[in-house]
């Protein structure tokens, strides 16, 4: 079997709006899969699978940054609304609310990265 990547889908109310962010806002390249469906190229990734009992079945996505600071400062410059910079044990987290009203989240790892 030869893996080739991970898609990742996330579900919002307003597709054009964050796919616009995603592509203005945060510069990831991107191919149109046809009708101005974005496809974009995200930056190297990892998984981790955390106990649950609730939250079973449910997946988070979270773009790690070198500098969580400078990156909230940024989205807030532009106007987007952010959340308070919360410090973990495995890193320093945040995140941003997206034109279609989901959340984004950002983390800034402190701890050993799997993609080196």
């Amino acid at each position: 079997m030869a893996i080739l990547g991970a898609h990742v889908v996330i579900f919002t109310r307003d597709a054009d709006k964050d796919r616009a962010f995603f592509r203005d806002v945060m510069g990831f390249d991107n191919v149109d899969a046809g009708g101005g469906w974005l496809i974009f190229k995200l930056p190297p990734s990892e998984a981790a699978f955390h106990p649950a009992d609730e939250s079973a079945g449910k997946h988070q996505l979270y773009l790690m940054v070198e500098n969580v600071e400078a990156e909230i400062a940024r989205l807030t410059g532009l106007g987007f609304a952010c959340e308070p910079i919360v410090e973990a044990g495995w890193g320093r987290l945040s995140g941003v609310t997206l034109p279609g009203g989901g959340k984004l989240a950002f983390y800034q790892p402190q701890h050993k990265l799997a993609h080196g």
